[in-house]
């Protein structure tokens, strides 16, 4: 049996995203026909049918609408919030909780909803496949949990450690929340908006069909499910979600790359670099200890000194060997969380930080004579205080940063000179 999933949502293409959205299930409907597919899954929005729908919640029940339309049977989920990666409405969450101590809050904070984390979603999603009984319905989806908008972001603020006070007031509408999001977080006013206006649409399970079908699948509740998001920001290998992005580029290699990234953000530097892989490995794994940092080593004592001062490590550990790592070594005030020997380092901070943060280095061989290295900085921030730190020190890092990359590469290419 040949089955084709629909997961396309035109949100971000404007203000003409319904017109966008029916085109779209339209066309993927007839030529799915045209290609024999004889079944489509379709990941909708939840909210029960009426009048009263907001636009973006009305578009994506009239996706399944025009999907089922052409005659190819369609097996709908429609979820509320998703609790995970990728997942706007959860964005929304993250971003106001983490950055607003004090949040001046709209009605919708009073909406119900029933969140469900992203694994359930996906695994009703592959499931189906399996549970042919799911063909031609629509099956409504959603954790254990029915809570309101304020208690997700409460709830989310005490698995963080963060303390959080909510105000609420009638007079906020979609608009100027929307205007408030564009502030204050990654996602722009021309995506929140349309989303914002949903939230006045309380999303619950009503239809139980999903426990019939699906009786195989525990549904978490949404403690258990920002717990499990939450653990991508103690990895520094992050996927894209909703992105905010400022870059320069010189042809098909951007120097400089920043990017923000579910609650994560990331500084990419690259270079290529006229030397060898091993050239520039040897290089950069053997930054720190007695042979510092290469660029601006003084600013890396400085911060050392400070960090020891207010109870941190300092820089006063060193390295164990000068030209040789391992994982679990200490690094200054690092420690080493990943080697891949010719290709890969990765360091944790273990100085004091509002947030948690990495530095890695990657290079792989970009043409004849020719490599390319690339310099990530990873920083979780936790809560306001983690965003000053960043932004505040951020001219000072990109210098340092900048430099560091700039006096590997200078040294790689000595290096094969001399050799």
């Amino acid at each position: 049996m040949s089955a084709a999933y629909y997961l396309v949502h035109s949100l971000a293409g404007g203000a003409d995203f319904h017109q966008r959205d029916i085109t779209a299930a339209n066309n993927f409907a007839t030529a799915a026909k045209v290609a024999g597919v004889e079944r489509i899954l379709f990941l909708g929005g939840l909210a029960e049918t009426a009048s009263g729908l907001s636009e973006h919640l009305r578009s994506r029940q009239q996706t399944g609408d025009y999907l089922r339309s052409v005659g190819v049977p369609v097996t709908e989920f429609r979820a509320g919030v998703i609790v995970g990666s990728g997942s706007l409405s959860f964005e929304l969450i993250r971003y106001l909780t983490e950055r607003v101590p004090v949040m001046i809050c709209p009605r919708w904070v009073y909406t119900r909803t029933q969140p469900i984390g992203i694994s359930e979603v996906l695994e009703y999603l592959v499931s189906a496949l399996a549970v042919k009984e799911s063909t031609g319905q629509i099956i409504e989806i959603g954790g254990a949990d029915i809570v309101s908008y304020g208690e997700m972001m409460m709830i989310y603020a005490e698995v963080r450690g963060l303390k959080r006070w909510m105000l609420a007031v009638p007079v906020l509408t979609p608009r100027l929340s929307s205007y408030w999001v564009n502030l204050v977080t990654p996602i722009p006013a021309t995506i929140a908006h349309p989303l914002i206006e949903g939230l006045r649409n309380e999303s619950t399970v009503h239809n139980p069909s999903a426990q019939r079908l699906f009786p195989h699948i525990k549904l978490a509740g949404y403690r258990e499910t920002v717990e499990r998001a939450i653990v991508r920001l103690e990895a520094s290998n992050v996927e894209t979600a909703w992105v905010d992005a400022l870059s320069t580029s010189q042809g098909d290699v951007k120097p400089v790359t920043l990017t923000i990234s579910e609650g994560m953000i990331l500084e990419k530097r690259q270079r290529v670099i006229p030397t060898t892989v091993d050239n520039i490995y040897r290089i950069f794994t053997g930054l720190g200890g007695k042979h510092g940092w290469l660029y601006m080593n003084w600013s890396w004592e400085i911060r050392g000194f400070f960090d020891q001062m207010i109870g941190g490590v300092g820089l006063r550990r060193g390295r164990r060997d000068q030209d040789d790592l391992r994982v679990g070594d200490a690094l200054d005030f690092w420690r080493v969380e990943c080697v891949e020997p010719g290709r890969l380092l990765r360091l944790r901070a273990e100085m004091k930080v509002p947030g948690k943060a990495w530095l890695q280095w990657e290079v792989e061989s970009h043409g004849e004579g020719q490599s390319r290295l690339l310099q990530t900085a990873f920083f979780a921030p936790k809560g306001l205080m983690g965003w000053l730190y960043w932004y505040a020190l951020y001219p000072f890092h990109g210098l340092i940063f900048s430099g560091l990359i700039d006096q590997i590469a200078q040294r790689a290419v000595a290096m094969k000179k001399e050799s």
